[in-house]
């Protein structure tokens, strides 16, 4: 995996660029300061065989981006759509704060750069200036695109400073909705690392009620979608695919009365789908997080959140029936002496639910499967 530290590489690359005579042009002032520098763009490009990405400095005039198209943002943004234009690809530094306990980004960071890429694909063709996605016809109509399911499968956690990049496109789900499709890589060698799935359902943001896709929406966004069905899990009988069973009382595992955060509110003033996440993991049983990675979660959302909401989130240990057979994982899996229920590839599987507190409406179902972490 390809590491970078963010502000040594940064000054090091804009450095030898200023002394080379930057893509731009000579800067005015020859003493360019570090922190004039940083407001510099660090490109990447792709790596060739058997050599480290080279890297590019695109250095704005006074430190100020210089006229052009694009924002400030998109043009010190490592990301751009792909050369037929239907997709998006952006790569991120991970940083120290995206890490927990395993010294790897978390999952919940993961998401986070996967809504990230997906919001930035919408702008890069003038949607979503003032909402998730928003096409011109959906903010004249109050309308916004609200979560109805989120699968995603990681199968190499990146670390503080690895490079990911990540592809992204959408296209139409039937007549109530769209998916997104993302997969990630480790930018240093190519190999695949994660892949996820999503759908997304509209919703007018007065009233709080569903909407089916308007005719005049769809022609707006399908002229940036692949022309014929692309799926990240192409496969057969694949793990996004499964329907999550409800969890029934009473749960194995529970952790009660949690509370959103204001930061956990987004643009759409409601809870953020990422958070959803945090909740559903709150609950599982701590010798999992001690000896296991997360690899699987599917989130089906039912119910959005409000600040003012209490929330239950319960765990159970997926049964045999409900497991069901899956595709081989591409995890390092290994025996556990544990008390828990396991599969025979040493992999755990979980169903989870969250609900409001004290009426018990559900909020969200979902499944995970874990992996044994590597004794590296």
């Amino acid at each position: 995996m390809l590491k970078l530290s963010c502000n040594a590489a940064t000054d090091q690359i804009l450095s030898s660029a200023v002394a080379q005579t930057a893509l731009w042009g000579q800067p005015r002032n020859r003493s360019f300061s570090m922190s004039a520098r940083r407001r510099g763009a660090v490109c990447c490009a792709p790596p060739a065989a058997g050599k480290p990405p080279a890297m590019t400095a695109v250095i704005p005039k006074d430190g100020v981006a210089s006229s052009g198209s694009g924002s400030l943002a998109d043009q010190l943004r490592l990301g751009s759509r792909t050369q037929n234009g239907l997709s998006y690809t952006e790569k991120f530094i991970v940083r120290c704060y995206e890490v927990g306990i395993n010294k790897t980004a978390t999952v919940e960071t993961m998401a986070n750069l996967l809504q990230e890429v997906g919001c930035n694909h919408a702008q890069s063709v003038g949607f979503s200036t003032d909402g998730f996605a928003t096409t011109p016809t959906m903010r004249k109509l109050n309308l916004i695109w609200v979560t109805a399911r989120m699968h995603i499968e990681i199968y190499k956690y990146p670390a503080w400073s690895d490079v990911v990049e990540i592809e992204t496109w959408c296209q139409s789900e039937g007549r109530i909705g769209t998916r997104r499709d993302w997969i990630l890589k480790d930018y240093g060698n190519g190999e695949v690392i994660g892949r996820a799935t999503s759908k997304w359902v509209m919703m007018n943001q007065n009233t709080r009620r569903l909407q089916k896709v308007d005719d005049s929406v769809r022609e707006e966004y399908m002229v940036f979608c692949p022309r014929e069905p692309r799926l990240s899990f192409p496969e057969e009988n694949n793990r996004s695919l499964r329907k999550i069973s409800k969890l029934e009382d009473p749960a194995e595992y529970s952790r009660l009365g949690l509370t959103p955060r204001r930061a956990d509110l987004d643009m759409n003033q409601h809870v953020n789908n990422v958070a959803y996440i945090g909740w559903a993991l709150e609950s599982v049983p701590q010798e999992i997080i001690d000896s296991y990675e997360l690899e699987t979660i599917t989130l089906d959302y039912r119910r959005e959140c409000q600040q003012d909401d209490v929330v239950d989130s319960l765990t159970s240990v997926l049964s045999d029936e409900e497991s069901g057979t899956l595709p081989e994982l591409k995890g390092t899996n290994g025996s556990a002496s544990t008390p828990l229920k396991r599969d025979h590839d040493g992999s755990r599987q979980f169903l989870h639910l969250l609900r409001l507190s004290p009426d018990g409406l559900e909020i969200n179902r979902g499944r995970t499967e874990w992996r044994k972490k590597s004794t590296k």
